[in-house]
């Protein structure tokens, strides 16, 4: 039937259907309008207040009520019940991130696909946000932030007269019972939004780093005249000088990087904050750390990520006369189980001849991370390295490098595995047992032709969400040459602890 006057179905509708619904929404408590009380109400004008007050404060006096607040504020807050979880196009992140270091899988050389890249602001861009040009940077997602991270070492090595280094080859903190400024960093960085699918997006990250560490993140160009020419113990350095983009109409979503990376594989990194505990593995001290080129990371479905990348070598600045320096490549692959419980990450991440240069050394690598449950979890990694024509003492060509040189001339091979094992046992902290193995065949690393083993367990404690205390006690062994205390003693215990200030 055909109603000819609308304005009769409006009647009926009023008339009849009206106290239905009214009476259907009364009953209904999700549909009833939430009354504030008198707190709620009073909270909120106190917050209006306090916005509208820090608009008119310097700078200086916001940046330090932002860094007094987030000294009282956990470092982790469990979703409220019943809370929305960030939206994702993969599945929630496997840890807690903090009290780790990350909440997703390893995987270097790219942002996460699939994530919308948020990151709460530390205290610097709180102060920002909360001045007068606060929504414009909001609207930007360009965040200034930064850590300083600073250590202290009680060792059985000491400083001799032909070397300060009695810990090596433990690293970073090389130098025995003293303390260290390891790292001052700055970030300025846009993450971009790859969790979406509708528009390609786009990030960078530019980096600057101060402190004792300078000399295990620095390449050959790179302002290495502060170590190779004055072995200067603290000096600047850019560890990460890059451009992304993220284009999401390649299978799952592509991220194209272009600059200065850190090396892709590996569960440590240079960074401070990205690790679990207060010192490395000789495993991590002694693999490739930069590369300089264009690396792609593709996600092909759910479980399986691909990259490929062309650099100029490892360690060597792109503009650096070496005979490393040349047309480099890296695959990797990645996968995680269905389960999300396993994760596996393998490749060959530097392909070229392999001839001797400064760190041109080849490396086949993988590292398997399992997740026992949400407190438990473990992940092991292993190399193998090697070069072609090696040369057993510093030339013009290749100067000292990162570790020493090999022992015997020609062929130089390393393998090494090394195991981390984390069980969290608060709210704010965890537990790592760290093993590992690591066999220098002629030297060509570490200086010693011996192989190693180290033992360590250490505590990661954030008080609150802008302080990292990470205690640990390490035991070190050589075991064919003494290759502690400046090569006189085959074994050291330390003690190192670390504390790392977030701004």
């Amino acid at each position: 039937m055909k109603i000819r006057n609308p304005c009769l179905l409006t009647l009926f509708c009023a008339t009849f259907l009206s106290p239905v619904l009214s009476a259907q929404d009364a009953s209904n408590p999700t549909l009833k309008p939430k009354t504030k009380t008198k707190a709620e109400i009073k909270e909120e004008q106190a917050k209006a207040e306090a916005l509208a007050r820090k608009m008119k404060e310097p700078f200086w006096k916001r940046l330090d009520e932002a860094m007094l607040e987030q000294l009282g504020t956990p470092a982790y807050t469990p979703p409220a019940p019943g809370a929305t979880p960030t939206p994702r196009r993969i599945p929630p992140a496997p840890f807690d991130s903090p009290p780790f270091p990350a909440g997703d899988w390893q995987i270097g050389g790219s942002t996460i696909i699939g994530d919308p890249g948020e990151l709460a602001p530390y205290p610097l861009m709180q102060a920002i946000y909360e001045g007068p040009n606060g929504d414009a940077w909001k609207r930007s997602k360009i965040q200034l932030y930064g850590w300083v991270n600073f250590s202290g070492n009680i060792s059985t090595s000491h400083p001799s007269k032909a070397s300060e280094n009695g810990n090596f080859p433990l690293v970073y903190d090389i130098r025995p019972n003293r303390m260290e400024l390891n790292q001052i960093v700055l970030y300025v960085e846009r993450l971009p939004d790859e969790n979406q699918t509708d528009h390609i997006d786009w990030g960078f990250r530019y980096s600057m780093l101060y402190g004792l560490d300078y000399r295990f993140t620095f390449s050959r160009g790179w302002f290495s005249d502060q170590l190779l020419k004055h072995n200067s113990y603290y000096g600047f350095d850019m560890p990460m000088v890059y451009f992304d983009l993220y284009i999401p109409y390649v299978f799952q979503g592509m991220n194209i990087r272009i600059g200065r990376i850190i090396s892709e594989p590996d569960i440590e990194a240079q960074l401070a904050p990205n690790n679990l505990m207060a010192s490395h593995s000789i495993l991590y001290g002694f693999d490739p750390y930069c590369q300089e080129g264009i690396f792609t990371t593709t996600k092909i479905n759910d479980q399986w990520t691909v990259q490929l990348g062309i650099s100029d070598g490892t360690d060597v600045a792109i503009w650096q006369d070496d005979p490393g320096r040349q047309p480099t490549g890296t695959v990797m692959v990645q996968w995680t189980a269905p389960n999300q419980m396993d994760s596996i990450y393998v490749g060959d991440n530097v392909i070229n001849n392999g001839q001797w240069g400064y760190n041109n050394m080849q490396q086949f690598v993988g590292t398997w991370t399992h997740k026992f449950n949400d407190k438990i979890y473990s992940a092991t990694e292993a190399w193998y390295m090697f070069e072609y024509d090696a040369i057993s003492h510093p030339t013009k060509e290749v100067p000292f490098q990162s570790g020493s040189f090999p022992v015997h001339n020609g062929y130089a091979p390393e393998w090494a595995v090394v195991n981390y094992t984390m069980f969290r046992i608060s709210r704010d902290a965890f537990f790592t047992v760290r093993n590992e193995y690591f066999n220098d065949k002629v030297g060509a690393r570490t200086g010693f032709q011996t192989q190693y083993s180290e033992h360590s367990i250490g505590i990661t404690w954030w008080p609150d969400k802008i302080i990292t205390i990470r205690p640990e006690l390490r035991f070190d062994h050589s075991y064919d040459v003494p290759a502690y205390n400046n090569g006189r003693d085959h074994s050291q215990l330390a003690f190192v602890t670390d504390v790392i200030y977030h701004f």
